[in-house]
C-alpha cells in the first residue's frame, strides 16, 4: 500500500493477506489508517488480483508466495495479517517462522480476521457443492453470484463504491483457484503440522458470520494460540476490513502498543493444580484410580474430531459451552472429549430406545438444532447469541425442537427424540465435566483417597463441621498435603 520509501525503517511491516475473492484492494480502508503505525504492505495471493496469472492454490502453495515476498522485502520486524483464506495461510506462515525458516525472522504478531482454520472449514456441504458450480455460465450470472456472494457475507451493506470494487474483485479471480479452495484448501487438516503458535495474535470476528463468527474462532482457531486476544464485533458479517475499517484499525493499535504482551495470570481453576496432582500421586490412591484420573487428566490437544465433521463440531462446541460454560482460560474440552466417546464407543452403556445408537442420535440432533436456528433466526446456532440459543435449548428440553420436514425424511430428530437427545448431551458433559480432576480439584473433592494398594489406611477421622483431615485438599485453591502415614 506504501512504497517502500514512504514510511522510516524503524516502524514494522504488517503483510496482509484478503479473503477468497478478494485482492490487495479490500485491505485500502484499514491500511489507510494504520499508515502512522506501519508500513502495510497488501499481498495478493495466486488467483486473485495482480496475481491472477499465478498458480499454486493449495495452502502450502500460497504460504510459499507469502513467504518469497517477506523475504524479498525482508523486514526487521513484522506482522502478519490474514483475512478468511488469508488466515490459514497466514498460520502456516506464523509456523515456518517460528520453526527458524531463513528470511522469516522478526515475526511479531497475528492479526486473523474471520479466519478459515488449521482444522478443515467447517461448511455446510450443500452450500460447498453450490459455490463449486459458480463463474462457469454466462458474464450476467457470474455477476449476480459475485454480488449476492459479497452481500450475502456482510452484516450491513458496504457503501456502493466499496460493494462494486469487491464484486469486481470476485469476478476477476481465476476460477480454477476459486474451486480449489472449496475442493481443497479449506478441507486441508493443517492441525498437527501448526500446532500451537507462541507468537501473540489477535483474533477478530462478526457476530453475523453463520460459519466462521465467534463461535468457531473460539473452537477452531484459540487451541492454536498461546496468547490469543478474542473480539467479537457486533452485527458484522464476514468481510471485516471492508465492513468494519475503523474497528479493526482500533484494535490492530491496541494490539500493536501491547508491545510486551504476556499469558494471562495462572489461572486458580485451571486443570490439574500440583498438590491436588501431589494427592493423586500418593499412596491414598489407588493404582487404578490414579490411572483412571492421569488419562482424564492429559491436557486437550487442539480439536480433532474422529465421529462428527467439523460442521458438527462446531455447533456441539457451541451446544455444551451453552449448556456447561466453564470460567477462565483453560478448559475442559468437553466437545473433543463427547466426540471420542462417540468414536470409540464408549458411553455410559444404555440408550433411550426412542432414539438411534449414539453417534447418529448426535449427528441427527445436532443437524437438527441447526436446521431449526437457521429457520427461526436465519443464522446456524453457532453463530446465535447465548441468550438465542437458551431459548432453543429451552425448546428442546420441553420437547418442542424439532425441523419438521428433515424429521420426516428420516435425517433428523422429531419433537420427542429432541427432548431425550437433549437430556443425553446434558448427561454427557456433566459426566465427563465433573470426572475430570480439574473438577475435582476446584471443589476440593477428597473422595479419591480412601486408602491405596499396599497398606490399608484410615479413611475420615475428622468429621466436625468445618473439620479436614491434613491430607485433603481445598476447594479453590486445591491445596493438599498427601501424607502417607493417615
Amino acid at each position: 500500500m506504501h512504497p517502500p520509501d514512504a514510511i522510516g525503517p524503524e516502524r514494522p511491516t504488517l503483510f496482509c493477506l484478503h479473503f477468497l475473492g478478494g485482492s490487495v484492494r479490500s485491505w485500502q480502508a484499514v491500511a489507510g489508517g494504520l499508515a502512522d503505525v506501519f508500513r502495510v504492505v497488501a499481498i495478493d495471493l495466486p488467483g486473485f488480483g495482480d496475481a491472477v496469472g499465478l498458480t499454486g492454490f493449495s495452502v502450502s502453495d500460497m504460504a510459499d508466495h507469502v513467504a518469497d515476498r517477506i523475504r524479498a522485502d525482508a523486514p526487521a520486524r513484522w506482522l502478519l495479517a490474514g483475512h478468511s483464506m488469508g488466515a490459514k495461510v497466514a498460520m502456516v506462515v506464523a509456523r515456518r517462522a517460528e520453526d527458524g525458516a531463513p528470511g522469516l525472522s522478526g515475526l511479531e504478531r497475528l492479526v486473523l480476521l474471520a479466519g478459515s482454520p488449521p482444522a478443515p472449514e467447517p461448511m455446510d456441504e450443500v452450500q460447498r457443492r453450490n459455490l463449486l458450480g459458480w463463474f462457469a455460465g454466462t458474464p450476467e450470472q457470474s455477476r449476480r453470484q459475485a454480488d449476492g456472494f459479497i452481500t450475502r457475507n456482510v452484516g450491513q451493506p458496504l457503501p456502493a463504491g466499496r460493494h462494486e470494487q469487491a464484486v469486481q474483485d470476485v469476478l476477476r479471480c481465476r476460477r480454477d483457484a476459486w474451486v480449489a479452495w472449496f475442493d481443497r484448501g479449506s478441507r486441508e487438516d493443517w492441525r498437527q503440522r501448526i500446532g500451537v503458535l507462541r507468537t501473540p495474535a489477535l483474533i477478530i470476528s462478526g457476530t453475523q458470520d453463520a460459519e466462521l463468527g465467534p463461535a468457531a474462532q473460539q473452537a477452531l482457531m484459540e487451541p492454536h494460540v498461546e496468547h490469543a486476544r478474542l473480539v467479537a464485533l457486533p452485527g458484522a458479517g464476514h468481510l471485516l476490513p471492508m465492513e468494519r475499517p475503523a474497528e479493526v484499525v482500533r484494535l490492530v493499535r491496541e494490539a500493536a502498543a501491547d508491545r510486551g504482551q504476556v499469558p494471562a495470570a495462572a489461572d486458580p481453576t485451571g486443570p490439574d493444580p500440583d498438590d491436588y496432582a501431589a494427592l493423586i500421586a500418593s499412596p491414598r490412591v489407588s493404582a487404578a484410580t490414579r490411572a483412571a484420573l492421569l488419562a482424564r487428566g492429559r491436557p486437550d490437544g487442539p480439536p480433532a474430531p474422529r465421529a462428527l465433521d467439523h460442521h458438527e463440531f462446531a455447533i456441539l462446541q457451541a451446544l455444551v459451552d451453552q449448556v456447561l460454560p466453564q470460567p477462565g482460560r483453560k478448559h475442559i474440552d468437553l466437545a473433543s472429549r463427547i466426540d471420542a466417546m462417540l468414536a470409540d464407543g464408549a458411553g455410559d452403556g444404555w440408550r433411550f430406545a426412542a432414539l438411534p445408537p449414539d453417534a447418529l442420535a448426535y449427528r441427527r440432533g445436532l443437524a437438527t438444532i441447526d436446521a431449526v436456528a437457521r429457520d427461526r433466526h436465519g443464522q446456524g446456532f453457532a453463530a446465535l447469541d447465548n441468550a438465542t440459543r437458551d431459548l432453543l435449548l429451552g425448546d428442546a428440553a420441553a420437547g418442542s425442537c424439532a425441523d419438521r420436514a428433515g424429521a420426516a425424511q428420516a435425517t433428523r430428530l422429531d419433537a420427542a427424540q429432541m427432548r431425550l437427545w437433549f437430556a443425553d448431551v446434558c448427561a454427557d458433559a456433566t459426566r465427563l465435566y465433573a470426572s475430570h480432576p480439574a473438577t475435582m480439584a476446584r471443589i476440593g473433592y477428597s473422595g479419591i483417597g480412601y486408602g491405596g494398594d499396599q497398606q490399608r489406611l484410615a479413611g475420615y477421622r475428622e468429621i466436625g463441621i468445618g473439620a479436614r483431615e491434613p491430607w485433603e485438599p481445598v476447594a479453590g485453591t486445591a491445596r493438599a498435603r498427601a501424607s502417607p502415614g493417615r
